[in-house]
């Protein structure tokens, strides 16, 4: 039998009717068992007067009208003169008895329903004369107050409106033509004249008219208290607002980012991070939305979503379709982007000549792409440029872009980035100016006071009738790594794949060995789950590497590199060189997902198979898997032409490939190599400077957490290494 998690609810809840028929039936069981027993007819006078009295108390108490208070009172009183006469005859039993009780009762039930909804509309009244009385009085303050402190002459106060909870309200003013706005420092003025709390303040937003002003007034530190995030995991979909918080006033915060890009900053212990898994979890509440990441410095927005699938092994697939952890692999993501925005364009013509619409329709067989990038000023500008193209075109074949940097400066956020992302939010920063950098509407009158606390910020997007929102504070739910955890078996099996047109183009072939190549940079000679082994068997493939190291998706794909993944699967030798049809590819995928559910026989086939990683004489190496992405044996041509590039240049490569966003301060990259920083220095920059290569930024690196110091890049080394080799 199946258990249920609801808990018994012991409050004492009647309605009106139930009460009444309840006391109805104490009176009749009184004088059946009483008359029975030769019960004495004054019992039943004393229990009614008891019950009258009661009555009047609680009548009393709840300030009830008197007229209600004397009628129940008459109520109880009837019920004990009947309780009196049936025992004194001892006629309970009788048809004539047991009708005037039925009477009784039906009259009773009648009355007490009337009764309550007559104290409900009074009570409806009086709370809307309260509140007409306080809002009369606001109104005549306001009038006042905006007269002292700005001269105005002509105004109007339209209506004042409470906020549940009564933390705040909203003052609706109509101004003059004369003056149709208030100056650029009201909203301080005016919470310095009524002394708001730390916390709390005043915003000034448009109204739905021009010359109407809504001045919002926040009276209480809402803003401070944590909102665990939801609990509901029903399915959703992209195309409804994401939950990402709550207003001062108790609204959701509720982007969409179907049609819209976005931006969000917020210096360090923001609570960015955080906002970034709120929206995580939100997208992957859906099941027509697919989620890439992009973060060069660790992969930390990816990896507390991939831990159930990664190395618990409690989700089959991963939640995150993508990540690129390294600029190169993020180079072939947006490379794989650009190329579906054109196909899916081109080749859903007629499904959107079905649907009478210029923009697909998104659907769990044809999900939209949503990419998150944090850390952004850490990408180079080629990459950025690409990302550019995203934004400026992605929106009719559903692929959207989020990003996330630590300022709100134009180093950080591009200027097609700026202009074409609708949803925007700042998380708390080091001065106004960055508030009015990102919100150009409404900006001006933004005070980073108003939102002191992690996890509270700015956020403006359209609204429902898809007109931009003035910027309004908002704080953040807050989702923690257990509760992620404990969410993604949940989220997982609602995960939908992409179709065979997008998987079709020339970058599509390096999607389904992503993982192969991903994995093992993320989590080094850590024991995978088996729920890995379906998108890790087959052999990780490369894109080689134009003049300037950046990855070229659309030439051929280059050899496997020796020693990495030898052995996984059958057919392991080396990549296909050839372009993979986009249903070949969706069959191969959808292959590896019923795969994944069967994690036993995935291990076996994996232990016997050698082990993925290439060390099955340690028995343990089908869990954990070898490769390295961006090495020069991945360049095409000759293998011997390695014996040309001296060996402390690819020891270099080698440390710098596997670093976090594949760049190192010259004192790490010496401890790596077993030397001292200014040996190392020396000698790689003769090697360096033999081939004609510089490096970018006069050699200076900046690795997010310390200050700007000399380093190498490993785009830089790439470069010498096939100059070495040409």
């Amino acid at each position: 039998m199946a258990k249920t998690t609801v808990p018994l609810d012991w409050g004492w809840n009647l309605t009106p009717a139930a009460a009444a028929t309840m006391a109805a039936g104490g009176a009749y069981t009184l004088a059946t068992v009483g008359g029975a027993a030769g019960l004495p007819p004054g019992y039943a006078v004393l229990a009614g007067a008891a019950g009258a009295t009661a009555q009047g108390i609680v009548d009393t108490v709840r300030r009830r009208p008197f007229g209600h208070a004397v009628t129940r009172c008459a109520g109880w009183l009837a019920a004990t003169g009947w309780s009196a006469a049936t025992l004194t005859d001892h006629t309970a039993l009788t048809w004539q008895t047991t009708g005037w009780w039925g009477a009784g009762t039906t009259a009773a039930v009648v009355l007490a329903r009337g009764l309550a909804t007559a104290e409900d509309t009074a009570r409806s009244e009086r709370t809307e004369r309260r509140l007409q009385r306080w809002a009369n009085g606001q109104a005549a303050q306001w009038t006042e107050r905006l007269t002292r402190l700005f001269r105005l002459e002509g105004h109007v106060v339209e209506g004042v409106k409470a906020w549940p909870a009564e933390v705040g309200y909203t003052v609706l003013v109509r101004m003059p033509s004369t003056t149709p706005d208030l100056p650029p420092d009201a909203d301080r003025k005016l919470a310095v004249d009524l002394r708001l709390p730390r916390g709390g303040g005043v915003q000034v937003l448009d109204g739905l008219t021009y010359g109407q002003l809504q001045i919002r007034v926040t009276a209480q530190d809402v803003l401070a208290a944590t909102l665990p995030y939801p609990e509901d995991t029903s399915v959703t979909s992209i195309n409804d607002p994401l939950e990402l918080g709550l207003f001062p006033d108790g609204t959701t915060a509720g982007p969409t980012l179907l049609n819209a890009c976005a931006v969000m900053v917020g210096q360090v212990e923001s609570g960015k991070s955080n906002t970034i898994n709120a929206t995580n979890a939100s997208v992957l509440r859906t099941d027509d939305a697919v989620l890439f990441h992009i973060d060069v410095t660790g992969a930390g927005i990816s990896l507390p979503w991939l831990r159930c699938w990664a190395v618990d092994g409690t989700a089959d697939v991963p939640l995150v379709d993508w990540t690129a952890d390294t600029v190169e692999e993020a180079h072939i993501m947006v490379d794989f982007a650009i190329a579906a925005i054109a196909a899916r364009k081109s080749g859903y013509q007629d499904l959107m000549e079905s649907v009478d619409d210029d923009k697909i329709p998104v659907s769990p067989d044809l999900p939209a792409i949503l990419i998150i990038g944090d850390e952004v000023a850490e990408l180079p500008p080629k990459l950025m440029e690409k990302i550019d193209s995203i934004v400026n075109t992605g929106r009719a074949a559903r692929v959207r872009y989020l990003g996330c940097g630590l300022r709100a400066t134009q180093d950080v956020i591009t200027a097609a980035q700026k202009k074409q992302s609708r949803v925007r939010i700042g998380m708390r920063v080091s001065g106004p100016e960055e508030l009015h950098f990102l919100f150009p509407s409404g900006g001006a009158r933004l005070d980073p006071k108003q939102t002191p606390h992690k996890g509270s910020g700015f956020i403006s997007y359209p609204d429902a009738d898809d007109v931009d929102r003035d910027p309004e504070p908002f704080k953040s739910y807050r989702i923690t790594p257990k509760q992620i955890n404990a969410l993604g078996p949940q989220l997982a099996a609602r995960r939908p794949t992409l179709d065979a047109l997008t998987l079709g183009t020339g970058p599509g072939r390096y999607y389904a060995s992503r993982w192969a190549r991903i994995l093992p940079r993320l989590y080094k000679d850590k024991k995978l789950s088996t729920a890995t082994h379906p998108y890790t068997a087959m052999p990780p493939l490369h894109p080689p590497l134009n003049d300037f190291g950046i990855p070229d998706t659309t030439g051929p794909a280059a050899k496997q590199q020796p020693g990495a993944n030898q052995g996984g699967a059958a057919g392991a030798g080396t990549a296909p060189a050839g372009r993979v049809a986009g249903d070949t590819l969706a069959g191969m995928l959808d292959a590896a997902r019923r795969q994944a559910t069967q994690h036993t026989a995935a291990h076996d086939a994996a232990a016997g198979a050698g082990a993925v990683a290439g060390v099955g004489a340690e028995g343990e190496g089908s869990n954990v898997i070898r490769a390295r992405f961006g090495g020069p044996g991945q360049s095409s041509g000759p293998t011997d032409q390695s014996a040309a590039v001296p060996p402390l240049l690819l020891d270099a490569h080698r440390a710098l490939s596997d670093a976090p966003g594949g760049r190192l301060h010259t004192a790490d990259l010496a401890d790596a190599l077993g030397t001292t920083a200014q040996a190392l220095g020396n000698e790689l920059g003769s090697i360096l400077r033999a081939v004609g290569v510089t490096r970018p930024g006069a050699g200076t690196v900046r690795i997010p957490g310390s200050e700007p110091k000399s380093g190498y890049l490993v785009e830089t080394l790439t470069e010498a290494i096939e100059k070495y080799r040409e």
